[in-house]
């Protein structure tokens, strides 16, 4: 066995301990075709995006004043100019990661604040490097980055949030846990059917993935201050639900390939 091979396993267990079921072979096989290369990159780069939006929004939502959100929006704006505007220019935004014009300032009534600002500041910067990445494999590919319509996984996922708090930070953060986990999985599984270049760039995520889909899950643990392994059980069945059922758009994150089912 290879030391990456090591790696990956090492990285993968409790991961598939925490999923409740693998990829299908199915997607794997659509993943593969050369003509899904595209979709592939393109909504690789968008999850990229909404991961670190939804790091922002739990920020701005839970920890910070009024003025640190505003910093938060600052700094996402060129990325989001990027995907939602009519200019696709990099120059906005590239090599600008770490973009904070000041330190953030936490509320004083969340005791666990600061620790949320730690975790998801981390995962904002590595979020924004890895859309620069995939965005610079598809221009040496002279893949140009296009709109594309969002899969029905994250939202069938937030179905099964709580609608009061702390119950709904909670599920989000679980959620946010299997989103992680979930792609930490289809890099690796993935990974070995692409070429070199991608090959090595998938494998290159999995420890980043690894550790956001833990410090989503121990930040849900720490907020709850109790037993969450119900809730965890909850969102993993819908989680696994949307994994193993046909599915008519390919996307990332996307179950098995309706064309296959039928």
């Amino acid at each position: 066995m290879t030391n990456t091979q090591r790696m990956i396993d090492e990285l993968l267990s409790p991961i598939k301990d925490f999923l409740q079921c693998d990829t299908p072979e199915s997607w794997i096989k659509e993943a593969r075709r050369p003509e899904n290369l595209t979709a592939l990159l393109v909504d690789h780069c968008n999850c990229e995006l909404k991961a670190s939006q939804t790091a922002i929004w739990l920020i701005r939502k839970y920890a910070v004043d009024a003025n640190s959100g505003k910093q938060l929006l600052a700094w996402a704006k060129p990325y989001e100019d990027f995907v939602y505007g009519k200019a696709r220019s990099t120059e906005a935004f590239h090599g600008k990661k770490n973009g904070l014009s000041a330190p953030l300032v936490p509320k004083a009534d969340f005791e666990h604040g600061q620790e949320l600002i730690d975790k998801m500041i981390r995962l904002i910067k590595e979020e924004f490097h890895h859309f620069e990445q995939v965005l610079e494999i598809m221009e040496q590919r002279d893949i140009p980055y296009s709109n594309l319509r969002a899969g029905r996984y994250a939202k069938g996922l937030m179905k099964a949030v709580r609608t009061h708090e702390p119950a709904t930070l909670i599920d989000k953060l679980i959620v946010g846990a299997y989103i992680e986990a979930r792609s930490c999985e289809r890099f690796a599984k993935l990974a070995p059917y692409l070429d070199e270049e991608l090959k090595k760039f998938y494998i290159s995520l999995l420890r980043s993935e690894a550790r956001h889909y833990q410090d989503y899950l121990n930040l849900a643990e720490q907020i709850a201050g109790e037993d969450i392994s119900e809730r965890i059980k909850v969102i993993g069945t819908r989680e696994a639900e949307l994994i193993s059922s046909p599915d008519d758009s390919f996307r990332f994150h996307s179950g098995i390939p309706a064309m296959t089912e039928a």
